[in-house]
């Protein structure tokens, strides 16, 4: 599973020992369907439409559309398949005082569930554009549009409604509101613009959440008492009026409202609100969770321990290997029921060159217990020792003077040990150090005309996922010349070092190996990249 932001709840069902898994996901991103699961429940909600300006100072712009709204269970899904996960953005609003149509919301999907994004309010005259749900009609002095066509395209049920028409009553236009996925948008009516058409309710989450509310219409009228039209339940923005000076606001963010028209002549339209998607599955109470990135975890009711594993990322090679990630793991860790856990995921170090230093790799963490970075692989220009780290990078060697020394592993301090110390670089050759893994050094280079570079050190092997798999390999030194070999990178996802003009592997992903050096002179070459990290939990109930 990836993603900017993907929350995953839960609660043991009584009578099963099962396990109701919740991933919620508030951006784009993916979801690897696990073991045993054949089907789940959905929400799919799209962008909301962005309401539409006035277009001057005697029309008012009409409330966007909510993005559409589709829910159902039973959906049936491939154990093993990685599903991409799109959240639609939100439709933009639009600057006052041109004829533009607010923007429409984008889809949102999740394998063959596609919601369409919300309307755009329409302009001037203009119809609201349709969408899931449609954008509400334009109002002006003498003529008007009428509210934009929801549902489209056609599900069954349906996604959402059609907008509300404006209104040119009394010589000011009022635009119509956005239609919302339970309720058409209201036409504008009297002094008013449209209400935006209500949201539907979901308890996907676990509690009851309204999304999908349509944008209220703007109102351009001088009368005492105008007002915007009132936004949708559901996130729906309210609309501006131009005798109060009240804006026009935006859809709610991961509602899917729609945005509030404009009323004014100096107003800009509202944005929607961006989708949102939502699964829920069940799973065995002894569930394996695998973070490969960032993301948060919610601990179910009568889960009260978890085994874990903490890998950080590998450092990036240089001349010298890259270091792993740390490498932390336990069983019968205490967690709380209800408590939400941010579980960081550590990116891989950035690849150095021969001459210059790699990147440190970055921490993962998950609750109290937090795995160092990789350290960094040493270069030549660059010049004095390797990074210190979970792992250490390895020295880098040179043509003349003082070749670098190894990187500390185990750094800071934890117990068990979190890593090793990388190698020694040497003459003169530009051999590098091989970088240190969670269960070896990396050893030194040697010298002398035909060194060889260092290996990276080995990982250690894991079986917390449900089969043995070995994490944290150090990365492999590079070397320049001669009948030596570069070095190769540790058992773990290790980055294997490069001999001459070639370019130093990257660390494997999720492993937190440790990038292969280089070993370019005068002209310096390419180093890998360190592996990202990954965490993964076994919940105990």
């Amino acid at each position: 599973m990836s993603g900017i932001m993907a929350m995953l709840l839960g609660r043991v069902v009584s009578g099963g020992g099962a396990v109701t898994i919740i991933e919620t996901f508030t951006a784009s991103g993916s979801w690897t369907c696990p073991t045993g699961v054949t089907q789940v429940d959905y929400l799919v909600v799209a962008g909301g439409g962005g309401g539409a300006p006035n277009g001057s100072s005697t029309r008012s712009g009409g409330g966007g559309g909510a993005g559409g709204f589709r829910t159902g269970t039973g959906l049936s899904v491939t154990a093993g398949t990685t599903y991409t996960v799109t959240v639609g953005a939100a439709g933009a609003g639009q600057n006052a005082n041109t004829t533009t149509a607010g923007g429409s919301g984008g889809n949102s999907v999740f394998s063959t569930i596609t919601s369409a994004g919300g309307g755009g309010g329409g302009s001037a005259t203009n119809t609201g554009v349709a969408g899931g749900s449609g954008g509400g009609g334009a109002g002006g002095s003498g003529a008007f549009g009428a509210g934009g066509a929801g549902n489209t395209p056609s599900t069954t049920p349906s996604q959402g409604s059609n907008g509300g028409s404006g209104s040119d009553a009394g010589g000011d236009g009022k635009g119509g509101g956005g239609g919302g996925a339970s309720a058409v948008g209201s036409a504008a009516a009297g002094d008013n613009g449209g209400n935006g058409g209500a949201g539907t309710a979901s308890s996907i989450s676990g509690s009851s959440v309204t999304y999908a509310g349509g944008g209220g219409g703007g109102s351009s009228d001088g009368t005492a008492g105008s007002a915007g039209g009132t936004g949708g339940a559901g996130g729906g923005g309210n609309g501006g009026d131009r005798r109060s000076g009240t804006v026009p606001t935006a859809g709610t963010t991961n509602r899917g409202g729609g945005g509030g028209g404009s009323g004014g002549a100096s107003q800009n339209s509202a944005a929607g609100g961006s989708g949102i998607v939502i699964i829920s599955y069940q799973t065995p109470a002894d569930r394996v969770l695998s973070f490969t990135a960032s993301s948060q975890w919610t601990c179910p009711t009568g889960v009260t321990s978890v085994d874990y594993l903490v890998v950080a990322g590998g450092g990036g090679g240089s001349n010298g290997g890259g270091g792993a990630g740390g490498f932390r793991t336990g069983t019968g860790f205490s967690v709380t029921a209800g408590t939400t856990y941010t579980v960081t995921v550590g990116g891989g170090g950035t690849a150095g060159d021969s001459g210059n230093n790699g990147g440190k790799g970055n921490n993962s963490v998950f609750s109290t217990i937090t795995s160092t970075g990789g350290g960094l692989g040493n270069g030549y220009v660059s010049a004095g020792n390797a990074g210190d780290g979970g792992s250490g990078g390895g020295g880098h060697g040179r043509i003349g003077g003082i070749p670098g020394s190894g990187g500390t592993g185990n750094s800071p301090s934890t117990s068990p040990s979190q890593g090793s110390n990388g190698g020694n670089g040497a003459n003169p050759n530009i051999a590098g150090g091989g970088g240190g893994g969670a269960s070896a050094v990396g050893t030194n280079a040697n010298t002398g005309p035909n060194s060889n570079s260092g290996n990276g050190g080995a990982g250690t092997a894991s079986s917390i996922s449900g089969s043995s798999v070995t994490y944290a390999g150090g990365g492999g030194g590079g070397l320049l010349d001669g009948s030596g070999t570069a070095g190769s990178g540790g058992s773990g996802g290790g980055g294997n070092g490069a001999k001459g003009t070639a370019t130093g592997a990257n660390g494997a992903a999720n492993t937190g190996g440790g990038g292969g050096g280089s070993g370019g002179y005068p002209t310096t070459t390419t180093s890998g990249a360190g592996g990202s990290g990954i965490v993964i939990i076994k919940l105990n109930s």
